[in-house]
């Protein structure tokens, strides 16, 4: 045990010296801009990358690929610590900003969410916005991931972190022959539609340092912005529509963009059985929201309902969590809809959150086959996804993970109410921060922050950003004592 403890060691040391040099990036935008930030990211790289290297360098050893509980325990370590981390450019800089809510605000931008505890955003030195917008980038596409295309190169196999990373159906495909090739694919596509990003919100008018931190932000799938008002700072509809067309292909898999670029065409978005029910579903509440506000006489034309139903949505729906207004002033039911349409509308291989569209139409198949069942019982009714016929065991754990999704968000929603938020309040925020949407409703609005929570209820809503993040059995399997047993 405690030589398969060494190797992870050795791989988490690795992990996180990285991450310390990704912190440059701050450091010399800090530099350039001659910002009051600049010590914060001395120390905060000095710190990181001396504790990774002193990790690696104490845990060397015979090279080996690592097993399949020591790539969960791994997962869970990195995207617990690396958070840890990320919290030094921040209590350094702010220092007035308590251990918890910098955690919060570290793990909300890693797992790419966007909640906030922060606010006077636009005041904030531009190094420390960058460093907030880059951990979503990061986070987005998964450190695994990129770990996983280096590993390899140092000798340690990373097959068993990605599949404890990627959620279905990635876990099982191979776009490449090799793991590392696949991953390498991924990030290829991820950084190719970042700069494609970052070049259209410059045609439309953002400045260069708003543009890199907000494509961050919308590839990676979070909320985070250099502006209190959100996107809605800007009051641009050409900006609103960039955004939402990339977050509309953030919120696809990854793995489609890899092979409709490889083979340079796209055939295939058309056998990709999420993207059909993405778009539809996506389409329909547009317009059906737009109709609702225009026909509450909440916006006098429908042009204007459209496009600020349609931004937030999109926003909402795909988990980027970018706001042009508070929808939590809107009639209930709509932002109560694009709550729920988090849930579940990213697609599977995306950046975004929720229980990804792949399970949501798997379910949808389950409860339309037990329905035929009842009309013909002898019948043979296999449940189908594409040309596959979808196995039993895959049903199965479809249905686990949804029963342990909502029981999980019951729990926390009593936790958040015992603990005296209003319930209102509670059930958004716990919703909004399993599926990394960010945003939530009540007291933690698009106008406001989680700085209202207390100490208490700011970590259950952290938990609940992780267990999101790592699609909730990754984390939960660990607290399991039979995980430790021999």
């Amino acid at each position: 045990m405690q030589h398969r403890f060494r190797i992870i060691l050795h791989v988490l040391g690795m992990v996180i010296t990285a991450f310390g040099l990704s912190m440059l990036a701050p450091l010399v935008l800090s530099w350039h801009l001659a910002d009051s930030a600049l010590l914060a990211y001395d120390e905060a790289v000095l710190i990181t990358t001396g504790t990774g290297f002193l990790l690696w360098l104490a845990t060397r050893g015979k090279r080996q690929e690592l097993k399949s509980r020591d790539g969960i325990l791994l997962v869970v370590l990195i995207w617990t610590l690396l958070p840890l981390f990320a919290t030094f450019p921040l209590l350094i800089y702010l220092p007035d900003l308590s251990f918890t809510d910098a955690y919060f605000e570290a793990v909300s931008g890693l797992t790419a969410t966007g909640a906030t505890v922060l606010s006077g955003l636009d005041d904030l030195p531009g190094s420390i916005n960058l460093w907030r917008t880059q951990l979503h980038w990061i986070g987005g596409m998964g450190v695994i991931v990129l770990v996983v295309a280096v590993l390899p190169m140092l000798g340690v196999g990373g097959r068993q972190m990605f599949k404890a990373e990627i959620p279905t159906p990635m876990k099982e495909t191979k776009l490449t022959p090799r793991m590392t090739e696949t991953a390498k694919g991924l990030w290829g596509v991820y950084v190719l539609l970042t700069g494609l990003l970052v070049a259209a919100y410059l045609l439309g008018g953002m400045d260069w340092l708003d543009a890199v931190m907000h494509a961050f932000s919308v590839m990676g799938q979070g909320g985070f912005s250099s502006h209190d008002a959100s996107l809605g700072h800007f009051d641009s509809l050409t900006l609103e529509l960039i955004t939402m067309a990339f977050a509309l292909i953030a919120g696809m898999n990854f793995a489609t963009h890899f092979l409709a670029l490889r083979n340079l065409n796209f055939s295939p978005y058309r056998f990709d059985p999420e993207v059909r029910w993405f778009l539809s579903v996506l389409a329909f509440s547009c317009l059906m929201l737009a109709l609702y506000l225009w026909m509450r006489d909440y916006y006098l034309d429908f042009p204007t309902a459209l496009r600020y139903a349609s931004f937030n949505t999109i926003s909402v729906a795909t988990s980027l969590g970018f706001a042009t207004t508070d929808y939590n002033a809107w009639p209930y039911f709509a932002p109560l809809w694009m709550l729920f349409l988090g849930s579940f509308v990213a697609c599977s291989g995306s950046t975004g959150g929720g229980i990804k569209m792949m399970r949501a139409i798997l379910l949808y198949k389950q409860v339309y086959r037990e329905l035929l069942r009842l009309i013909h019982p002898n019948a043979q009714t296999p449940s189908k996804m594409g040309d596959g016929v979808v196995p039993n065991r895959v049903i199965y754990a479809v249905l686990a993970f949804l029963f342990i999704y909502v029981a999980l968000i019951v729990v926390m929603t009593f936790l958040l109410t015992a603990s005296g938020l209003d319930v209102f309040t509670a059930f958004s925020a716990v919703v909004a921060t399993i599926n990394n949407t960010g945003p939530g409703l009540g007291q933690v609005g698009p106008a406001t922050t989680y700085a209202v929570l207390t100490d208490f209820q700011t970590w259950v809503c952290t938990f609940s950003m992780l267990l999101g993040r790592l699609e909730l059995f990754t984390l939960l399997v660990v607290l399991l004592p039979a995980f430790w047993r021999r």
